[in-house]
């Protein structure tokens, strides 16, 4: 079975779950989007792991994950979602040590959390891609016009700041930059991730 390359699209809230999130993910040559339902805590640690300008004071549970198997030389090579079975994905961590190749079950959120952290390639094959991929709505016009807007917009689907949107949102729009900035390096320090991420968001619109 042919693998197909993914990327990561976004992550919104899902309206099927409630409490859970919905992790986008593309194919690099292609049009369909493979969507996978998963936690909040791990949502917020992909959308951290892709976020540069936010880096958490203590390692968070991928992180943690990341300096161990760094420490021990251990390297994540790739992840394979290689299985869908009513509906949930199976996934596999594809590791190196010593030249020695070992093959980690894991599920699906976790494996893309650290496949981010370790720069590694996601794949799935095609015929899961065929079974649960979805194609955007309208025509090619369309979605050439869209692509602008989306990435526009990319980064704040990514941040988990709609895991608790707070009403003093509208408040940043009031303070300097340089406030902001103060603002921001305290969220951190205090692992306020999601008020970090709307104060990075309001930085992100003056610049």
């Amino acid at each position: 079975m042919s693998l197909v390359r993914l990327n990561i699209k976004g992550i919104s809230y899902s309206q099927t779950q409630n409490g859970a999130y919905a992790l986008i993910l593309s194919e690099v040559e292609g049009e369909r989007k493979l969507p996978i339902v998963i936690g909040a805590f791990e949502a917020q640690s992909i959308a951290i792991a892709l976020e540069k300008e936010i880096k958490p004071p203590r390692p968070l549970t991928h992180d943690l994950f990341k300096n161990f198997a760094d420490r021990f030389d251990i390297t994540v090579k790739q992840v394979i979602i290689h299985k869908l079975v009513d509906g949930v994905f199976y996934s596999s961590l594809i590791c190196e040590r010593d030249k020695i190749e070992e093959i980690i079950d894991a599920r699906t959120s976790d494996a893309i959390a650290l496949a981010l952290r370790f720069d590694a390639p996601i794949f799935t094959y095609k015929n899961i891609l065929d079974k649960a991929g979805i194609f955007l709505k309208g025509d090619e016009a369309e979605q050439e016009a869209s692509e602008k807007q989306e990435e526009e917009i990319i980064s704040e689907e990514l941040l988990p700041d709609d895991i608790d949107i707070k009403s003093d949102d509208t408040n940043y729009k009031k303070l300097s930059l340089d406030e902001l900035k103060t603002l921001l390096s305290q969220a951190v320090n205090n692992e306020d991730y999601e008020k970090a991420a709307r104060i990075r968001d309001e930085i992100s619109k003056r610049k």
